[in-house]
């Protein structure tokens, strides 16, 4: 991926650092694949709001995104690359031998004119899907089911990858984006590659008008409201607020929110923070 560094001619591009859509072919979706998405503005089905900071912004239609690759020993043609404004890594539209057109998340190094496949049949190449089991060790996979069928779940996101570093009977032993290693089964499917779009944490808006553009509000810090406002607010001068909480008195730093009886406790073998569960629910 490349970035566009542009000249300060105004304000608002001084320090405006956007991407360069190299990778991008065409600037039209495929109409059969769309549908409409209404913005919430951070409102719930009663209207009420239960999201601050949240409305405006520009209106987009959703891609329908093939998350289950279950089009299995189909090959398809790559027939582009494609910008979604619903989500940080670009995708790729798929034509199928039998004429069908499907979306996909595009995986680094995937070109226009590319064939690509899923099911027994694949090869580990990048693009491809397949069962975890079906992959040689130190394999570079996204777009992870835990659930066999019911879709990719894990590293969807922008430059994210797992890596698959062991087998163990029905199990595969994964390493995170986050550098947890977790066991997810060996029947999950899983796509072969990076996601693209990997210095999309490097861009900057360059001004804040360009969140606003995003349905994104101006977020006011808790320390500069009033006590009736929040548990941080008050104090003369520049207090610091005390422990950073919630507006509704809830530790936002340090307290552990995990369930301790959470069934998945026993698929973790090593958390981010490198403590090792050992199988055990902690």
């Amino acid at each position: 991926m490349a970035l566009r560094k542009y000249k300060p001619v105004t304000a608002g591009t001084r320090w405006r650092i956007g991407n360069a859509y190299a990778e991008v072919t065409t600037n039209v979706p495929e109409k059969s694949l769309l549908e409409h998405q209404k913005s919430t503005a951070g409102r719930n089905s009663q209207g009420r709001r239960s999201m601050r900071y949240m409305g405006g912004g520009n209106k987009h239609m959703y891609r329908i995104i093939d998350f289950k690759r279950n089009k299995a020993n189909i090959p398809a043609t790559v027939k582009t690359i494609e910008y979604d404004p619903n989500r940080s890594a670009f995708i790729a539209l798929l034509s199928y031998a039998d004429g069908e057109k499907r979306y996909i998340l595009a995986p680094q190094g995937l070109e226009v004119g590319a064939t690509v496949m899923s099911g027994e049949g694949a090869a580990p190449e990048v693009g491809n899907a397949l069962a975890l089991k079906n992959m040689p060790l130190g394999t570079v996979v996204h777009n992870i089911e835990l659930q066999p069928g019911k879709g990719g779940a894990l590293a969807r996101s922008a430059g994210t990858y797992a890596q698959l570093n062991a087998k163990e009977e029905k199990y595969c032993v994964l390493k995170m984006p986050s550098g947890e290693l977790r066991k997810v089964l060996s029947t999950c499917m899983a796509t072969v590659g990076t996601v693209s779009n990997s210095d999309h944490a490097l861009q900057s808006m360059g001004k804040a008008g360009r969140n606003r553009w995003k349905g994104i509000k101006p977020r006011n810090r808790g320390v500069a409201m009033n006590p009736v406002d929040h548990p941080m607010g008050g104090g003369e001068g520049r207090s610091s607020g005390g422990h950073p909480r919630s507006r509704t008195g809830k530790y936002a730093k340090g307290e552990k929110t995990r369930s301790l009886t959470k069934g998945s406790n026993k698929l973790i073998i090593q958390r981010r923070d490198g403590k090792k569960l050992s199988g055990k629910s902690k």
